[in-house]
């Protein structure tokens, strides 16, 4: 089968739009992540994030810098944890899993974005899953609020 000029040129739109789905359904994996010098979780989480396949570029600041993003970004003082990262529109705050953040970015529901609050041991970042305690990821509101996302129980 031999194509055309003219088959060939109307097709471009079309493939031109299927090439760029992905980045349009929220697939650009790329991840900014704000974190204290001295946290070497979150370099273990930051390690997690690149293993699950995302883009990750981070900068580090002084905790009352990182405690002033988190403001900016609206992460209230309760939902906080060590390090604050941006992916889209959507703030991560803590060692959340990957999984959750491809959900969020799935989903996109109308949220600051998600939180893992404290640093719980076997959290991505923590110490080993199979020693994890149970711990909450926390979908955080536009007005601060917070409800439960996904719930990891102990191993």
């Amino acid at each position: 089968m031999t194509l055309s000029r003219r088959t060939v040129l109307a097709a471009v739109p079309w493939l031109t739009a299927i090439a760029a789905t992905p980045a349009l359904a929220g697939g650009d994996e790329s991840i900014h992540v704000v974190k204290d010098p001295g946290c070497p979780c979150c370099n273990g989480w930051i390690g997690h994030l690149r293993d699950s396949g995302f883009r990750v570029t981070f900068e580090e600041r002084s905790i009352e810098e990182l405690e002033a993003f988190k403001r900016e970004r609206g992460i209230p003082e309760t939902l906080a944890s060590c390090h604050t990262a941006t992916i889209g529109d959507y703030t991560v705050e803590g060692h959340v899993p990957a999984a959750d953040i491809r959900r969020l970015l799935a989903e996109r529901p109308a949220a600051v974005g998600l939180s893992v609050p404290r640093m719980p041991y076997g959290s991505p970042g923590m110490g080993p899953e199979t020693e994890r305690e149970a711990y909450d990821v926390i979908l955080v509101g536009t007005d601060g609020s917070g409800s439960v996302f996904t719930s990891y129980a102990a191993a």
